[in-house]
């Protein structure tokens, strides 16, 4: 089964969606040596982006510009929090190479030259034929993923011993805070669709990458502090 290149496809990685497949992957969980990529997840980062889905679809479907300024609100003050922390990095879009698995959206605007980008999302991705308990503990380390227990992911995914290729979501941080910005401006000026129109231009910046792209451009994860 392979990926819907449209904002779904975010969603299943922010949101909802805690399980996807692929035809053949090749990633052995040794690779993953101590859960590093998980460590460069941005909560922040994620946060923001479950605002801006929550804002667009209050939008989107009822209209109500009110109802979708404190998740606007929300989303620039958790943007604002991941730019001073150290899990974004720096990068020009070109060297991303983004994953087989998810096609670039349609409606993806490239950014040119160098850029700050935020893991705001990751998920693993598993075969068809991957045994049913197995199937689970993929489902809750997904999960777990979600909401930011990286270390309960770790331990989940020790069981399923089989091939899993881990995606991230990456989002150039100035575009989506401008775009947020302006999806802002439009709700407090009462244009939902104007609004919604912006926050779609936020979702679709987002390039989704493997784990070996972001351990190659990423900043070192420290080693935890032995006790």
């Amino acid at each position: 089964m392979k990926f819907v290149p449209t904002i779904a496809a975010i969603s299943s990685i922010l949101c909802a969606t805690p399980f996807a497949s692929a035809d053949s992957l090749h990633t052995h969980w040794e690779k993953f040596k101590a859960h590093r990529a998980f460590h460069h997840l941005s909560a922040d980062g994620q946060r923001a982006f479950q605002d801006i889905l929550k804002a667009r679809d209050i939008l989107q479907t009822t209209g109500k510009t009110e109802a979708a300024i404190p998740a606007l609100y929300d989303a620039q003050k958790r943007l604002a929090a991941a730019e001073k922390a150290d899990k974004k990095f720096q990068a020009a879009e070109s060297d991303l190479h983004p994953s087989p698995q998810h096609s670039i959206l349609a409606n993806h605007q490239p950014v040119v030259g160098q850029t700050d980008w935020l893991p705001v999302g990751g998920e693993f991705i598993v075969s068809e034929t991957l045994a049913p308990e197995k199937k689970a503990a993929v489902i809750s380390a997904n999960a777990q993923l979600k909401t930011g227990n990286t270390d309960q992911a770790a331990q989940s995914m020790k069981v399923v011993g089989a091939d899993a290729d881990f995606i991230m979501a990456l989002a150039p941080i100035a575009p989506v805070q401008g775009a947020v910005y302006r999806a802002t401006v439009f709700t407090e000026g009462h244009h939902p669709q104007d609004a919604v129109d912006a926050l779609n231009q936020a979702l679709n910046s987002v390039v989704f990458v493997s784990e070996s792209t972001i351990e190659t451009l990423a900043p070192a994860v420290p080693a935890p502090a032995k006790k």
